[in-house]
């Protein structure tokens, strides 16, 4: 991260992997809302909270710079939580709960989060706060 970068973030959310993970998890319980009552307890539960925990995860690790071992752990748990929304959403298509085409964008989505996450996770010193 440069000096100009390092000016514009202030919170976690300042961050575009933030916005999209929060922007997906939004898009999700949108349309879950129409999934069928029988999913309730399942799906629906389990797709809303997996992509949630990836943005309330993403928090934690931000307020978790200090340390690093810390700030890597919470990133996998992002990292975790995107992987297993998207399996969600496969499991969405493929009931037809939602549009392949939704499905993919969704999809997508995740893939730039974790491509995002993956690279915090290799190089967390561009994220640490220094105790300088």
């Amino acid at each position: 991260m440069d000096k100009e970068e390092e000016k514009k973030i202030k919170t976690h959310e300042d961050l575009v992997i933030y916005q999209k993970a929060f922007d997906a998890a939004m898009t999700i319980f949108e349309l879950s809302k129409n999934f069928p009552p029988e999913e309730k307890y399942s799906l629906t539960d389990q797709i809303r909270r997996s992509s949630r925990s990836v943005c309330a995860n993403f928090a934690e690790a931000w307020r978790k710079r200090r340390y690093t071992a810390s700030f890597i752990a919470k990133l996998n748990d992002c990292e975790s939580e995107a992987a297993e929304t998207q399996v969600w959403l496969k499991f969405a298509v493929k009931c037809q709960y939602i549009s392949t085409l939704q499905g993919r964008d969704l999809y997508s989505t995740y893939n730039q989060v974790l491509s995002g996450l993956v690279k915090m996770i290799n190089h967390p010193e561009n994220w640490i706060i220094s105790n300088n």
